[in-house]
Formats: structure tokens, sequence, C-alpha cells
């Protein structure tokens, strides 16, 4: 799971995880974040999700980082086309920015990412993860590094997690399969964990279900 082989996937457009709608499970528990208006929302690894364009048009403040430039220069356009906010992209280093009103997108290694930037470029800390498909996005090798940098940088942020699981001996990932036991391991030093939803998927998967897979469940957590 090096970069290369994200790039690999967005540069001949082998994008099979992109939803082209708005996650069922934000619209409907979003809510019980209780975020007032305005709030920063970090998307960790976000792709080129119209989560995160949704999360902005409701009127939060959104944040996402990524691998791949072509990604964001796609999420960057929409948001330019559909909302009229016009993005700013400026090359420094090794990271690429798009800063709009209330949009700041993050090309490059998420592990290179501070708190400290973040601060320098939000005036503040964030207020709210949404990790949708990042967690289940990274091998087991690479969980428990990502969710402490996670932890990290949002300085503990309350969380909104959306996890899959199922038999990898089925199918290898990416998506990987977490456990709930796993999912605990990960974050009860650091959060209190509450399961909002459990639910079977795998009638709504047929991709998945012609690979072997007879499971596919979808978890949220609410981590605070």
């Amino acid at each position: 799971m090096h970069s290369e082989f994200w790039h690999d996937k967005w540069s001949k457009k082998e994008i099979g995880f992109h939803l082209d709608e708005v996650n069922k499970v934000l619209l409907k528990y979003w809510p019980d974040m209780h975020l007032a208006a305005g709030s920063k929302v970090l998307l960790p690894l976000c792709g080129k999700t119209l989560d995160l364009f949704w999360l902005r048009e409701a009127g939060y403040s959104v944040v996402g980082i990524e691998l791949s430039e072509i990604a964001l220069d796609e999420l960057a356009a929409q948001l330019t086309a559909e909302l009229k906010i016009a993005i700013n992209k400026s090359r420094e280093g090794e990271q690429v920015f798009y800063r709009g009103d209330g949009v700041l997108l993050i090309a490059g290694d998420f592990f290179n990412v501070s708190r400290e930037l973040l601060q320098r470029e939000l005036g503040g800390d964030i207020d709210a993860v949404y990790d949708r498909a990042a967690l289940v996005a990274l091998p087991e090798s690479m969980r428990r590094q990502y969710s402490q940098h996670l932890h990290s940088i949002s300085n503990g942020a309350p969380q909104m997690l959306v996890t899959l699981d199922y038999d990898q001996s089925q199918m290898d990932g990416p998506p990987f399969a977490l456990s709930d036991a796993e999912v605990h391991a990960h974050y009860d030093a650091l959060y209190t964990l509450n399961l909002a939803d459990e639910r079977e998927l795998i009638e709504q998967e047929p991709r998945f279900k012609a690979r072997g897979l007879t499971s596919f469940k979808q978890r949220l957590y609410f981590l605070r």
C-alpha cells in the first residue's frame, strides 16, 4: 500500500471506491454530531467525495486531506462550478494547497500534515472528523499509526467513523475488513465509542458478492 498504488488508481480512473452520491449514513446521522454552523470538519483521505461537497453546502468549513492531486483537482472544480467557491491552488514544498471560502484541501502524504499546519491555516483546531473511507483504505500495518496521527492533528475532536467488515479470507482489500474488536483496540484509549448503526450490505454490493463475499457489514461509530 505504497503511495504509488493510489496514484496509479487515480491516473487510470480505477476508482470503484468513489460514490456518485452522498453517503446515506452521513445524511441520516450527521445531526447527531450536534455541530454549530461554521464548525471545521476534517475528512481524511477524502478522494473527491461528495460528502465533503455536502458538508460545505450545509454550512460547515471543510478540510480534506488526500494523496492524489487528480482527485482534489476534480473536487475543487466541482466546488467552483456548483457552489461558486473560488479555489486558489498553490504548490508549497511537497504539498499542494487548495484554499477557498470555507474550504481547505491538501494534496500530499496524510502523515506529513501536522496539527500546527492545520491551526495556522484554519486559525484554530479541527472541531470534528468524518472518516468514511480512510481507516478501511489502509492495511492493518498502517491503521494504528493512522488512528494515532488523526487523533493528534485533530486534537481529539469527536469523530463519526464508518467501517466495513467481512471475511477477508474470501476477499482482500481495499477496502479492508475492520472488526468491532479492532476499532476498539485502536480507539478505546483515546475516546468513548458508541456503535450507532450496523447493517448488512451484501445484497446492495453485487461487485463484492461477485468476488465471493457472503457478508459485507457496515458499522457507524461516534467517538467522543
